[in-house]
């Protein structure tokens, strides 16, 4: 029998789709290990307690199989720790055996994409449906917002998948009796173990779908939905316990605007500005009732919560500049492409506007508006691209909508010119952005990278045996997380000198210490040119460019001539990063 034209279709369907995820796997996993130009420390955090887990079944706080894992400075959600032990145990704490599982999860969001948005349009014609989940699909691949997050190890690519999966796995329930409904549980219930922002937003995403979906939900045989409800519960409970009990809230107490240390003196300031206003002088000013009313912490938490609300939908972040953290964003480009703003605004407007897909429409409406609720909670939170996230797929929804409804609705004769220019300025703004993405931002964000603790730490591993004490600066950065990290330092021994003991060094004062290597910097104003009375021969001191104080790259001959510049270290950009010493024998 001939093939139909609806297989013909089928077939070309997934060709289309196979490209796209062809391009987003080029995307995320070309020069993975060179771009972004090294680990920075929350990656190295991973890193380590990845190899710490492999080699113990502990992190490196020593606590077993934990469902929130100790580092250093926080309480780290788990999920994506442990998908890196396998990656880690083939790759080590390196680039690609630490990114890796954010740039598969970030590829395989894309088809779990086209198949939600496919999903989501009802009641319009089956091959529209299909281009606008292949249009969206493709718009995500290229996002310039979804590549910076899987081509590092953020946890959030991996927080989409579930959550796509999730969404796209209940709506397609309600439409075959309820047959993947706990498949959408494991996946809503994963979230809060794979990123914090989701301990707050799976419950509104709860609500949302039981709000919409409340007819349909109730329709489902009773079996099935309790069937889903428990594989949701059975995956909730444990990182829910964990959360409330076993310190998963510290990290947003830390962040919230509620703990600003900033308020209180700011809340002072503007009582006193009102004094003097009214001609009071001196100080211990008294606040009158009115003062209070304006200025207190209650006024200042809502101004905060309004403004970081409205902060993600402005042309700034998501169009121009947005984060202004260089990990998070390029410079020189908003979350998404400037000519996307047309889609955005069409989509906005078309889609709201069409009598279909009611409730489609109330689903992407509350997804956006309590998509920014838990990072708008946070002291940066109205412009985090970390935390904010989760609304990124409704807009990139929003922006495909847009532009397939003026291709489908503009005058025949107009068509192909449209196409013809859309397919022109994406390319150039696409181009654009690989050069800035490539070319101009490893050496712009390479600090923000902490570019140069790998390859010091490596040479610092490399002959630390000829030394009986190493010495890491602690000037800049706290170097221990670095150390562990990039030295792959023996978990067993790490838990036995954890937390780290101090001892006095000479010349370097009170430093913490764990088995030869001390961390820490020169005591007092000891300067460069001091060091030589200090360092012996069988001392080994990483030191930061900022402490040296001169480029000695540059200008070598300026490196004291009592002691030993063994080795210096760059930026991508030509910029001392390090320097390694040793004294000289007397």
């Amino acid at each position: 029998m001939a093939p139909t034209k609806t297989s013909h279709s089928v077939l070309s369907i997934k060709g289309i789709l196979f490209v796209i995820v062809v391009i987003a796997s080029i995307l995320r996993l070309f020069h993975l290990s060179q771009v972004p130009v090294s680990l920075f420390g929350d990656e190295l955090d991973v890193g380590y307690h990845a190899y710490s887990i492999l080699k113990t079944g502990r992190d490196y706080s020593g606590n077993f199989m934990p469902l929130h894992l100790q580092s250093l400075a926080e309480w780290r959600t788990p999920l994506y720790l442990y998908s890196a032990v396998p990656t880690v145990a083939l790759f080590g704490i390196s680039p690609l055996g630490v990114r890796l599982p954010a740039a598969l999860f970030g590829i395989a969001t894309i088809p779990m994409f086209y198949l939600l948005v496919s999903e989501l349009i009802g009641g319009e014609n089956e091959s529209r449906k299909r281009k606008l989940g292949l249009f969206a699909a493709f718009l995500l691949a290229v996002s310039p917002w979804h590549i910076q997050y899987s081509r590092a190890a953020f946890e959030v690519t991996q927080l989409l998948f579930f959550l796509i999966s999730g969404i796209y796995l209940f709506i397609r329930s309600l439409r075959t009796k309820g047959s993947l409904l706990w498949l959408s549980g494991i996946s809503f219930g994963l979230m809060p173990w794979v990123y914090s922002t989701a301990k707050m937003f799976t419950p509104f995403l709860f609500f949302i779908l039981g709000l919409v979906y409340l007819k349909e939900i109730f329709a489902l045989p009773k079996k099935t939905l309790l069937v889903g409800l428990l594989a949701a519960g059975l995956v909730l409970t444990p990182i829910t316990w964990s959360t409330l009990f076993g310190g998963g809230t510290q990290r947003f107490n830390y962040i919230s605007i509620f703990s600003d240390p900033t308020v209180e003196p700011e809340i002072g300031t503007a009582r006193g500005n009102d004094a003097h206003n009214r001609g009071e002088s001196g100080t211990g000013l008294n606040p009158t009732p009115i003062d209070k009313m304006f200025h207190n912490k209650f006024t200042y938490w809502g101004e905060s919560l309004l403004q970081h609300s409205f902060m993600p939908f402005s042309t700034e972040f998501l169009f121009l500049t947005g984060d202004p953290n260089p990990r998070h964003s390029i410079e020189g480009m908003g979350e998404f492409y400037k000519f996307e703003i047309i889609g955005l605004l069409a989509g906005l407007v078309f889609f709201i506007a069409k009598s279909e897909n009611r409730k489609s429409k109330i689903l992407i409406a509350l997804w956006i508006i309590l998509g920014v609720f838990p990072s708008s909670l946070t002291r940066d939170g109205g412009n985090h691209a970390t935390r904010l996230i989760l609304i990124l797929p409704p807009l990139v929804f929003l922006v495909a909508y847009g532009f397939m409804y003026l291709l489908n609705n503009v005058n025949s004769l107009f068509k192909r010119p449209l196409v013809l220019l859309y397919v022109v300025v994406f390319a150039l703004s696409f181009v654009s952005y690989q050069h800035l993405y490539w070319v101009h931002n490893p050496s712009q964000s390479e600090r923000w990278w902490h570019y140069g603790w790998g390859p010091a730490i490596t040479e610092v591993k490399r002959i630390q045996s000829q030394y009986d004490n190493v010495v890491i600066t602690s000037a800049d950065e706290p170097p221990w997380i670095f150390f562990a990290g990039w030295y792959e330092y023996d978990p067993v021994l790490w838990h036995q000198g954890y937390p780290m003991k101090k001892h006095q060094l000479t010349g370097f004062g009170e430093v913490s210490y764990m088995g030869k290597f001390s961390f820490g910097s020169f005591e007092g104003k000891k300067g460069l040119y001091d060091w030589g009375k200090i360092l012996d021969s069988k001392t080994l001191y990483l030191a930061s460019a900022k402490e040296v104080n001169v480029n000695l790259i540059a200008e070598p001959e300026r490196s004291p001539k009592d002691i030993q510049l063994l080795k210096s270290f760059a930026y991508p950009s030509g910029e001392p990063a390090f320097y390694l010493f040793t004294g000289i024998s007397r």
